[in-house]
């Protein structure tokens, strides 16, 4: 039996499901509310001082550019020794893909050593408590 006031659950006009209770706008704000706060608790902090500033894009392109011209770089100089070696020995092309396989080696470790990921060629020296020459 349908009347016009509410729609049952296949969507015609009916009675409706009565025992349920009707969703207040209230209530839903403050679900929403509720719900904001707990994501908010769950984000990680902003850093202060970068707000309102853009210039993470322009310092990552940078750093992007160096990184991929240090890379291409050794692969370019790898190539040109192999080639120069070739042309002088009449080897080709044996030296041109050693040297340019030894430039791709050279410039990931140019990209690894820009990135931070492994340290600097150069003297070590030792540390506190290492039992260096230095240590009386």
């Amino acid at each position: 039996m349908a009347t016009p006031i509410r729609p049952d659950e296949t969507g015609k006009n009916g009675p409706g499901n009565q025992e349920k209770p009707v969703v207040q706008d209230d209530d839903l704000e403050r679900r929403r509310r509720d719900l904001e706060a707990v994501l908010a608790a769950r984000r990680p902090e902003k850093r202060t001082g970068s707000e309102g500033t853009n210039s993470g894009g322009a310092a990552g392109f940078g750093q992007a550019l160096k990184l991929s011209s240090e890379f291409i770089a050794g692969i370019a100089v790898g190539a040109a020794l192999g080639w120069g070696i070739d042309r002088m020995a009449g080897t080709s092309p044996w030296g041109l893909i050693v040297f340019l396989l030894l430039g791709f080696g050279a410039g990931v470790l140019n990209v690894l050593r820009s990135a931070g990921l492994v340290a600097e060629p150069g003297p070590k020296t030792p540390g506190k408590g290492s039992g260096g020459p230095d240590k009386k």
